[in-house]
Parts: structure tokens; C-alpha cells; sequence
């Protein structure tokens, strides 16, 4: 599929050979009629690969309309990189398929695992990090690099525990399995609040740590305040400290595309893109946040949702 040129590319300069995209959004269903009737008023979108894998419905005719229109990104979270069962090749294969339709800028998941034994939770486990670990994520990581035929980008996600197992920090984890492989990082600054407010470290250190040049895109979600943790529910607009995280992170890497996250109560599409419009100010050292919103019900708070249902006509 061929790409409208965005002027907003220009000058961007590559990393990892992939572009600044400017500000995007997740493509979900709440949307598609609307986008099927108007230009995207954003410079790029992503999607969750899984929901658009073996799909030929309507979401896949609203997938070929953005994709001719603007750049798209692959976000999956099914890879599980992290667990000790085989890569899934038939999972794998179908992304490459999804991948040569879609033409995307890039592939990316998260530094985790979803399962064992042939069993998907569906939710996106934390690993314990250490050197062990971290042998054995950079040669499967190398494996999916290799049969993808494109770097594979990775995610740090948003945590709740941590493993007593674990000697390395997140970000020296990470920093390591770039220099290894040659991976790219997909920084959600969200998340590093998140596990940072949930586990008691830094997150201003947590991003100064990182590889900058690795950096290739960045995560911006609105978390909800549970009391003794933060949870990462991407339902809600972007607070102040994810903001603040938010412009550090672009002064550091010097500028990388930028993707804002809202998979539940998802606002009209002009709304969701007046959000992400936020950044701008945010750049400029202005912070448009406003604290994190406590729970009514923090029982009922779910961490990283990552589907949607499907539109009809597509079951």
C-alpha cells in the first residue's frame, strides 16, 4: 500500500532506519465509520495485530482505507518473548502475512510473556529479569528479527509485581537486550510512571537510563489511581506526571513518534485527537495534565486492555 506523503516527516531524522511518524492513535472500531467518511485528522495510527489477523470483514476495508491514507504501526500482544514455551511459528507466520498487506513502519510488542504451555491469558505477565532471562529473551528476539526481516520493536510494560528472582533493573534490562540484538524500544512513559509509583524507583531515572537512540516511538496513556497502585487502563486523558515524563523523554531521544493509547470509554474521534494535540504544549513546557484520577471502584479497574470487539459482519 502506498503512503500520502506527511509534510510533518520531513527533517525527522531516522533511528534505528525507522521515521519520526509525528502524533498517532490506535485504530479501533469505535471509530471506522467515522474514519470511512473522514481524512484522518492524525499523521498515523496503530494496530493491535491480533485483531486484524485472519479478519476480512469490515475492519480489514477500514484497515486498507487508513493504511492508503497514513502510516501504520503493528502493535502485538501475542508474542510473548518472555515465557519458556517454543515461538509460536503458525502466530508468526500470520504476522508476516498481516505485515506484507499492511506495509507497516514497524513491528512491535512487549517485554513479557502472555502464557505457558500453550495457554494465552491474554494479559501481558512481568518477567523476571535477570541473566538468565536475558540470554534467553535476546535469542528469541534474534529469531523473530530474522524471520520477520525487520527489527523488531519492544515494549516496557506496566507491572504490579516484581519477581525475587530478578538482579538487573528494567532499564539496564533493556539497555542490554538493545545492545545484543539490535532491537528497538518502544518507550510508554505511562507505563514507567505506573511500575514506577507501583514498585518505588525513579521514573525520571528510569528513562534517563535508556538507550535513547533506540527509542523509536512512545506510548502516552491516562492510568487509574487504585490507592496502593497505579493501574494502566487506558481510559482516561494523560495526567501531569505522564506529561512531565512524556517532554523529558522527547528531549532525550530528540524527537520520536508519538502514540496515544485509549482502549476503554473511548471518546469521539475528534475528542481522542484534541488529547493527543496535548503533546504539542507539553512540548513546548507547558503541562496540559491534570493529577491521576482516583478509582470508584478499584476492583473493577483493568490493566492494559488490548482488544476491541469486533464491528458487525465481522464474527
Amino acid at each position: 500500500m502506498q503512503h500520502r506523503p506527511r509534510a510533518a516527516q520531513a527533517g525527522r531524522p531516522p533511528r534505528r532506519g525507522l521515521p519520526n511518524l509525528g502524533l498517532g492513535v490506535g485504530l479501533r472500531n469505535q471509530h471506522f465509520n467515522y474514519l470511512m467518511s473522514h481524512d484522518p485528522e492524525v499523521e498515523w495510527f496503530e494496530i493491535i495485530s491480533e485483531n486484524f489477523i485472519d479478519n476480512y470483514g469490515y475492519a480489514r476495508r477500514v484497515l486498507e482505507r487508513v493504511a492508503s491514507l497514513r502510516p501504520v504501526v503493528m502493535h502485538g500482544v501475542s508474542l510473548s518473548i518472555g515465557s519458556t514455551d517454543p515461538l509460536d511459528w503458525r502466530y508468526l507466520k500470520d504476522l508476516k502475512a498481516l505485515a506484507d498487506f499492511v506495509r507497516p513502519a514497524w513491528v512491535s510488542d512487549h517485554l513479557c510473556w502472555t502464557g505457558v504451555a500453550g495457554v494465552n491469558t491474554h494479559d501481558l505477565l512481568p518477567m523476571p529479569l535477570n541473566e538468565e532471562s536475558l540470554r534467553h529473551v535476546a535469542a528469541r528476539v534474534r529469531q523473530v528479527q530474522e524471520f520477520l526481516e525487520r527489527p523488531l520493536v519492544l515494549e516496557n510494560p506496566s507491572s504490579y509485581l516484581e519477581f525475587k528472582d530478578s538482579t538487573v533493573a528494567e532499564w539496564d534490562f533493556l539497555s542490554e537486550l538493545v545492545r545484543e540484538t539490535g532491537c528497538g524500544l518502544l518507550l510508554d512513559v505511562n507505563n514507567v510512571y505506573v511500575s514506577g509509583y507501583n514498585h518505588g524507583f525513579d521514573p525520571v531515572h528510569y528513562i534517563r537510563s535508556l538507550p535513547h537512540e533506540a527509542v523509536v516511538q512512545i506510548h502516552l496513556a491516562g492510568p487509574t489511581d487504585c490507592g496502593r497502585y497505579l493501574v494502566d487502563t487506558h481510559d482516561r486523558p494523560v495526567p501531569a506526571p505522564v506529561w512531565e515524563l512524556y517532554r523529558l523523554a522527547q528531549e532525550l531521544t530528540g524527537g520520536v513518534s508519538t502514540l496515544l493509547e485509549w482502549d476503554a470509554n473511548i471518546p469521539d474521534f475528534p475528542e481522542l485527537v484534541a488529547e493527543l494535540r496535548k503533546a504539542e504544549p507539553a512540548l513546548r513546557g507547558e503541562n496540559p495534565g491534570s493529577p491521576v484520577q482516583p478509582s470508584r471502584a478499584a476492583a473493577a479497574a483493568v490493566s492494559n486492555p488490548v482488544g476491541f470487539q469486533l464491528a458487525p459482519g465481522d464474527d
